[in-house]
């Protein structure tokens, strides 16, 4: 039977009432808390938020990584198939086929002790059953495909002979080896200087047009956004505070603490002795969630309502695909006064 493929009426993943919780010495952490969101097939998602918001325990509850001590809960349904419903012999045979995962660290994320070339083979051959020299074939192929030079003689070294953009391309290869439909990237350029950074997100760009892949792109960095992504979703302390296009979010941001993140981005018409405006406090503790918003300790708006009622996730404007989890949501300054476009962000 052919795997299911995603319909025009429905988005290739999506993800409904997502809970993860940890069970740990000092009590429950509620890591991800009702999170809803689709990824249409062709089109990226960018999910954006300080470190410690929830955005890998996601990405791997989606993968079904979690390990023991993790509960997860809500739905899964890729292409119309449920996945937390699913076993491990099952989920194994849709992980790495139907979807995919590139992490920040390819150097760990790849084995110390095997060519490069040998396992993306391996990988390819666990899902279809192919003989070593088409395996071997097909793994100097995709380092090709993703811009290696001398893919035959490359897929013979090991990681400690790549630099850390070539392990990246070297992972996105494994990843796309078995053409799954999805692709999750968690912060898949946070260590890589900036002009491999660029050269990274145009390969998952074209790679994306060419193949039609859904995309989940997991970053703390606004211009990646910007860069690539089609829809943004803005997590804090485990929640999504908001959703939007790419370019109504830069253009008017309804959640205070996306304004937040905005004026945090560096400016080209900004003098250099003038400091970054930052979030004052910390991130809120996940072990003992406040009853109402969030953020309201460390929101310039916060008010007697944000503090005891936690805020509805809403339609947001005239517009049904935005939508934010704000009591008071909306930029009270003049329109345009400190925004710019998603075009000046991702330069």
């Amino acid at each position: 039977m052919p795997p299911p493929t995603a319909t025009p009426d429905a988005p290739l993943l999506h993800v409904r009432d997502l809970r993860v919780t940890f069970t740990t010495p000092r009590g429950t952490v509620r890591a991800v808390d009702s999170l809803d969101f689709t990824v249409e097939a062709g089109r990226t998602l960018g999910i954006v938020g300080e470190s410690g918001s929830g955005k890998s325990v996601t990405s791997l509850a989606v993968m079904g990584l979690h390990r023991e001590g993790a509960e997860v809960t809500g739905s899964v349904t890729l292409a119309g198939r449920e996945l937390n419903r699913l076993g491990e012999k099952e989920l194994s045979a849709v992980r790495g086929r139907r979807m995919a995962m590139i992490f920040q660290d390819p150097l760990s994320s790849l084995h110390p002790y095997y060519t490069v070339g040998e396992q993306i083979a391996e990988h390819f051959r666990v899902h279809f059953k192919a003989g070593r020299a088409a395996a071997r074939r097909r793994a100097v192929d995709m380092l090709g495909e993703v811009g290696i030079p001398e893919p035959a003689r490359r897929a013979g070294e090991y990681p400690h002979q790549f630099s850390g953009g070539m392990r990246q391309r070297a992972m996105i290869a494994m990843a796309l080896a078995c053409e799954p439909d999805l692709l999750i990237a968690d912060e898949p350029t946070t260590a890589l200087d900036v002009t491999v950074q660029a050269q990274i997100l145009e390969l998952i760009a074209r790679l994306q047009q060419e193949r039609g892949l859904g995309v989940v792109m997991i970053t703390h960095d606004l211009g990646v956004v910007a860069r690539v992504a089609h829809e943004v979703l803005v997590m804090y302390g485990g929640r999504a505070v908001e959703r939007a296009p790419v370019d109504a979010l830069f253009a008017d941001p309804a959640h205070p603490y996306t304004r937040g993140l905005l004026d945090s981005l560096p400016r080209l018409d900004t003098a250099d002795d003038v400091p970054l405006p930052s979030i004052p406090g910390s991130p809120p503790s996940l072990l003992a969630p406040a009853p109402g918003c969030a953020f309201a300790p460390r929101c310039p708006r916060a008010a007697a309502p944000c503090t005891g009622t936690r805020p509805p996730f809403e339609t947001y404007g005239d517009r049904p695909e935005r939508g934010v989890a704000c009591h008071f949501p909306g930029d009270p300054r003049p329109a345009g006064a400190g925004t710019r476009s998603a075009e000046e962000a991702a330069r």
